[in-house]
């Protein structure tokens, strides 16, 4: 299953229905919302019209958010059952995920939902997967974004093989290390698939997404590109770009 995250859509001013639209438009098969924290704000009408135009589109909805707070699990699991999203990606932010985790994922897996725990560089990914591990519940895994460990110097290769067993979500971004100019200093930002350092054979082959049903949903790093009708265009050229690259590797 190849899907969008909100964040394919990060520089154009859309609503998550225009970003619901577009992904139908594209033919992809998910549409992640993602660190949008509006979402919590929608009132059931809002969430349940969301919910039917992807059925009707043919788009499977997914979560994201970030924090293992007990209460706000919670209420994303209330959006996520009211969406009909089987996914809610989130970020270990405190001390006390183990406990957290432990206490809503009966009440996820009651549910049908699974928690996927995003890979970034504020958590090693080793510990990431000790934590899953720990807690040892069917309903937990991994969202593996390899290249945010880049600012912890935990290599995307690593990150991948790490992972691979517990992961259930994949986030798909090319990236590149450029100098800047002066030769002070490196900079890491995104590139179309293909195009950059990602090494997608790699990932593809320890974590077999296909034959596991895991989703692969895009994203970008997108730079700022000087004026916001450039950077929009280069966004959409993007998003059909890795649409496409995603399909022919399928």
């Amino acid at each position: 299953m190849i899907g969008l995250s909100t964040y394919a859509f990060f520089w154009e001013p859309l609503t998550v229905e225009d970003m619901l639209d577009r992904t139908i438009e594209l033919g992809a098969d998910a549409f992640q919302i993602c660190d949008h924290p509006a979402v919590a704000d929608f009132d059931a009408a809002r969430l349940d019209a969301l919910a039917a135009r992807a059925l009707a589109g043919g788009v499977a909805l997914e979560l994201g958010t970030r924090g293992t707070a007990v209460a706000h699990l919670d209420a994303y699991l209330g959006i996520a059952e009211r969406l009909g999203a089987r996914l809610v990606r989130t970020m270990v932010t405190g001390p006390a995920a183990d406990e957290e985790l432990t206490e809503v994922l009966p009440r996820y897996a009651a549910a049908g939902v699974t928690i996927a725990l995003e890979t970034y560089e504020k958590v090693p990914a080793a510990d990431l997967v000790a934590l899953v591990e720990r807690v040892g519940h069917p309903n937990l895994g991994i969202c593996l974004d390899p290249a945010n460990g880049v600012a912890a110097l935990d290599h995307p290769d690593r990150v991948v093989d790490v992972t691979a067993a517990h992961v259930v979500n994949l986030h798909v971004k090319d990236f590149a290390f450029t100098r800047d100019e002066g030769w002070v200093g490196f900079r890491l930002a995104g590139c179309p698939l293909g195009e950059g350092q990602l090494d997608l054979d790699r990932l593809f082959a320890r974590v077999r997404p296909a034959e596991r049903g895991i989703s692969q949903i895009i994203e970008h790093w997108l730079p700022w590109q000087g004026d916001e009708a450039a950077t929009v265009a280069l966004e959409r050229t993007w998003t059909a770009h890795n649409l496409a690259y995603l399909r022919r590797r399928a």
